[in-house]
């Protein structure tokens, strides 16, 4: 067996990376950055930064920004739907981004927008939020998530700075 494909999410780092950076020093190796939206302008100074490989959205805070809303990303064979959420938010907003999961195929979603963490199962189907990694509303720490993806599935875990 392959070892898993490692991944750190952010989302909603509005301009503020050092958190990021101190989260990518206690993660250790990764294979990718997913950073889920808030600043978009911020993902691509990770990739500069680090070198490393990075997947991003634009969120509500990006208007000058250029980038797309959504990605489907596959790593070992498992699909994920990469937005930030704020696209139709609502009180119908879990169904109809599970319904828009289901027909993109993925097994997870990948979102921000809110600030805080989040990392549940629903109907099959990981809805997983980072939290924010420079603007928290859940607790006073900056959180990120860490994916490892495999054939044999996707953990996800959320950590604190």
């Amino acid at each position: 067996m392959t070892r898993p494909f490692r991944v750190i999410v952010f989302s909603d780092s509005h301009g503020r990376l050092e958190y990021a950076f101190k989260a990518l020093q206690e993660t250790g190796r990764v294979d990718l950055v997913l950073h889920a939206g808030d600043l978009y302008r911020d993902a691509v100074a990770l990739a500069e930064a680090t070198g490393l490989p990075v997947k991003a959205v634009l969120g509500n805070c990006d208007k000058i920004d250029v980038g797309p809303e959504e990605q489907l990303i596959d790593l070992a064979g498992r699909r994920i739907l990469l937005t930030h959420g704020h696209i139709g938010w609502g009180k119908h907003w879990p169904d109809k981004i599970l319904e828009r999961a289901r027909e993109a195929g993925a097994e997870a979603i990948v979102f921000g927008h809110t600030h805080m963490a989040e990392n549940v199962k629903e109907d099959g189907v990981l809805f997983f939020n980072p939290g924010s990694i420079g603007k928290p509303r859940d607790q006073a720490r900056p959180s990120y998530g860490v994916l490892e993806i495999s054939e044999d599935g996707i953990e996800a875990a959320i950590h604190r700075v």
